[in-house]
């Protein structure tokens, strides 16, 4: 599938006409107004918002990215990675995933990074047939939860 890459910013239509209903999707716990907000701050920290449009101009895909310099080199960070659910396993995904390891090339970078969640078994398919590895475990604790 031929694909037009486009970054968009917080303020630009297409932030909440394409992008903002895909990231939901992925992140239902973010409201329209949170999303929002979210946008603004994360894009002030160095967040970039890749949409993938297919050739009659509809969002079909999107991808968040940074490049982050880390104690093991600078990488480019994906903190999240989705598709249109009509258009998976179309190509969209990996389509995404090679414009990411271009960027990263681009900057400079030694690797690529993404979290996902335990229980995203799709996911962890699609990032394996990506040849990413298994690498780390990522630990959290929720702050809300202490009084």
């Amino acid at each position: 599938m031929e694909l037009i890459m486009v970054d968009v910013e917080p303020g630009q239509a297409a932030m909440r006409i394409d992008v903002a209903p895909l990231i939901r999707a992925l992140r239902p716990g973010l409201g329209q107004r949170e999303f929002a907000e979210f946008a603004e701050e994360a894009h002030r920290q160095g967040l970039l918002f890749t949409a993938a449009y297919d050739p009659a101009g509809r969002c079909v895909g999107v991808a968040t990215h940074r490049v982050l310099a880390t104690s093991r080199g600078r990488l480019l960070f994906v903190d999240d990675l989705v598709t249109e659910p009509g258009v998976r396993s179309g190509g969209v995904g990996t389509r995404l995933v090679e414009e990411l390891h271009a960027r990263a090339r681009r900057a400079g970078c030694a690797r690529i990074e993404l979290d996902s969640g335990m229980a995203n078994h799709g996911a962890h398919r699609f990032y394996h047939a990506q040849r990413m590895s298994i690498v780390a475990l990522h630990f959290a604790k929720d702050l809300s939860l202490e009084p």
